[in-house]
């Protein structure tokens, strides 16, 4: 869709809210979407099959969007960005609804087709990774042994502290690291729905081919922030 496009309905759908104000009728308008994808379905083949994106992407996350957006109105949640729900919303359906969708968010924009992602990092971010871990190899050992050690469903990250330091994190359920005042950068689903049509039960094997998708500029970017 073109940016005129954009706009024109853009100034539409102002207008329609005008005109409804005017009239006092209630709108019900979902505050959340489901987030466009940065790459076709099939782009992330044979790491992740269309098939799967189709319904992590198109029935998982969607459904946490729904549920969401049922649950905001008249909460104290409602007004709300949504890093700022997780970190404030206990336990329970809000807190879970909108942890998986920043979940699933800061997931899928880390992608890219394998000949296109920079499978390295570089700068202040591979200077750290280096001098904490010895290697990228034995970061990269680490956290696929976290994403595998961790029981259940759940996230494992990379993420830094408020200095720049940097630290793995296993998160259960739809968890995620800013609830402990850490920037998340990195990140692999370990919820089975993320892999299980593509690789069964082998965990492993899943985690260890998600490097040659992941985008390490999009990482980088996530660390200057």
């Amino acid at each position: 869709m073109s940016r005129w496009m954009m706009e024109d309905g853009r100034r539409m759908k102002d207008n329609v809210r005008c005109k409804k104000e005017e009239l006092n009728i209630t709108i019900d308008m979902d505050k959340y979407e489901l987030m466009a994808l940065p790459y076709a379905p099939d782009a992330l083949e044979p790491v992740i099959s269309k098939e799967t994106i189709g319904f992590h992407h198109g029935k998982h996350l969607q459904a946490y969007v729904d549920n969401l957006n049922k649950l905001l109105p008249d909460s104290e949640y409602e007004n709300m960005a949504l890093e700022e729900i997780v970190r404030k919303a206990p336990a329970g359906a809000v807190f879970n609804n909108a942890g998986q969708i920043l979940n699933h968010e800061m997931y899928f924009t880390q992608f890219k087709p394998a000949g296109e992602a920079a499978q390295t990092p570089e700068g202040a971010l591979a200077a750290q990774i280096e001098e904490l871990w010895g290697s990228f190899e034995a970061f990269m050992a680490e956290f696929e042994a976290k994403g595998v050690g961790l029981f259940g469903s759940g996230w494992v990250w990379l993420s830094a502290d408020k200095d720049g330091n940097l630290v793995i994190t296993q998160e259960q359920g739809a968890s995620n690291p800013v609830v402990k005042g850490l920037k998340p950068l990195l990140t692999f689903d370990v919820w089975e729905h993320a892999y299980y049509l593509d690789y069964q039960n082998r965990r492993t094997s899943h985690l260890s081919a998600l490097w040659q998708i992941i985008d390490w500029r999009v990482i980088e970017k996530r660390y200057k922030y």
